[in-house]
């Protein structure tokens, strides 16, 4: 491992925001700029949903591999390439003269995002010492949380001044973003191993049908669930069946034999579902279900994205000294609150005395989950894992956000048709003038539906809760005395 100075880590960390950045904002503004892609490039529904798409599944498919190369090839050098890769792919979407160009390009940045997210994280574990590494990546989530707000503004605020076409400054925005990232990452060290095995090529061409797969079965509405499901499940034991067979697999099976390390990718997996359907239909249900506008809308959730930032920082500081899973434990608790009570104030329609206070508590929750869910992962395996590791989990945490938008809106739609609404009326403001009953019906099921999402998933975040305290680490408190234990001792 290589020993960094006080100077070279802040430049690391730096590096890490500035990159993650740009994800960041490209993952939070495409759903702002869909119209206007829809407008300029006369793209179709099915073209925008596979704009997004094309990334997510080419990320979260490959990012094992990326966390993978970093272990074998030095993080700085694996993250410096993907930041490269990420850069070049978006300019190629800035420059789009088609949907299937955009889409292309869009596929190309989730693999260079698979090669820069996993070291994002990692180079920081590699960076810091342990004992100074959560409030580290606190500071890590709390610039990635205010990033992430600001998406949907920037891309809000871009329209509104230059029109339409400005979407292409979005992606146009990376270039100097990742000329600084790399600038800061110059002259830094890298560490990498003397022996370099051979990268898992066969594991990752059996990973990305598998996740296509397991997530198109919930995408796809043809009546092909069962099939797509069947067939993805498949492909998951040959997966299975070829890393645990593999002299250098990227999904080492013998990493979920620590109940922490396990148990925290359980934990992400049920509030990173949770966190990713909530705030994926509620902007929805608000502006076509009680006719909010969208600059209203955005308003309302910098709330969540505020509390997040501020409050990241001082997650990370008691997360090194109680450990990740009290603070985790609190944290998924308090979002739990906060969904039940999205869903229990749907039919008031309030946006500002029931949805921001909501939102807010839901980013004081989310506070302690998103720092500390990565220090435990980091604190579950040995300093050369720590690039498979973020991989593993940054491949878990998008997993569960495609899984629960599909699933999630599958059963939005069935609960919207239970009053007689015809199922393609959700999420959609009418183009024509109804009848009040009519129209009041309608409302009425989207408030139902809405709150069967909310009601879903806050089982699941109280479920991640409790496994984080059973699971998680938990640190003894300090003895005031000369033998007091030090941070070594510290017992799961």
């Amino acid at each position: 491992m290589s020993t960094y100075s006080p100077a070279q880590r802040r430049r690391i960390l730096f590096a890490a925001i500035t990159a993650s950045s740009m994800g960041f904002i490209d993952g939070s503004v495409i759903s702002i700029v869909t119209a206007a892609i829809r407008a300029t490039l006369d793209a179709s529904l099915a073209d925008v949903q596979w704009v997004s798409n094309a990334y997510l599944l080419t990320l979260s498919s490959l990012l094992l591999l990326g966390g993978a190369a970093g272990d074998r090839f030095g993080l700085r050098n694996v993250f410096a390439a993907g930041i490269v890769l990420f850069v070049i792919a978006s300019m190629a979407s800035a420059f789009a003269a088609s949907p299937a160009m955009l889409i292309a390009a869009r596929a190309v940045q989730g693999l260079g995002a698979a090669f820069m997210v996993p070291g994002s994280l990692a180079i920081i574990a590699e960076a810091y010492p342990k004992e100074e590494r959560g409030g580290a990546i606190g500071t890590w989530a709390a610039a990635s949380s205010l990033t992430t707000l600001l998406g949907p503004v920037l891309g809000g605020a871009l329209l509104t001044w230059f029109g339409d076409n400005s979407w292409r400054w979005v992606f146009a925005i990376n270039l100097p973003l990742g000329a600084i990232a790399l600038a800061l990452l110059f002259g830094t060290p890298s560490s990498t191993k003397k022996e370099r095995k051979p990268l898992d090529i066969v594991g990752a061409l059996l990973a990305t049908p598998m996740l296509f797969l397991l997530s198109w079965a919930f995408i796809d509405s043809s009546g092909w669930f069962w099939a797509y499901l069947g067939a993805g499940l498949v492909v998951l034991l040959l997966f299975l069946w070829w890393e645990q067979r593999a002299s250098a697999p990227m999904l080492p099976l013998a990493l979920f034999a620590d109940p922490r390390f396990s148990g925290a990718q359980a934990v992400t997996f049920l509030i990173y579902f949770a966190l990713s359907a909530v705030l994926f239909y509620l902007p929805m249900v608000m502006i076509a279900g009680w006719f909010v506008s969208p600059a209203e809308v955005a308003l309302s959730m910098l709330p969540f994205g505020i509390v997040l930032t501020i409050l990241s920082p001082l997650a990370g500081k008691l997360t090194d000294r109680l450990g990740p899973g009290p603070v985790i434990a609190a944290g998924g608790f308090l979002v739990t609150l906060a969904i039940v009570a999205l869903g229990l104030t749907a039919p008031l329609h309030q946006v500002w005395f029931a949805v921001v206070p909501i939102l807010t508590l839901f980013g004081i929750g989310m506070s302690g989950v998103a720092g500390p869910i990565s220090t435990a992962v980091m604190g579950a395996v040995s300093e050369g894992e720590t690039g498979t590791a973020s991989a593993i989990n940054n491949a878990v945490a998008r997993v569960a956000g495609l899984i629960a938008i599909a699933s999630m809106g599958g059963l939005a739609v069935f609960v919207f048709t239970l009053g007689g609404s015809d199922a393609t009326g959700f999420g959609v403001v009418p183009e024509d003038a109804t009848s009040g009953a009519l129209e009041a019906m309608r409302v009425a099921a989207t408030d139902r539906s809405f709150a069967a999402v909310c009601f879903a998933t806050s089982a699941l975040a109280l479920l991640g809760s409790i496994l984080s305290w059973l699971l998680l680490e938990r640190r003894p408190p300090a003895v005031p005395r000369s033998g007091a234990k030090s941070e070594a001792d510290a017992t799961p």
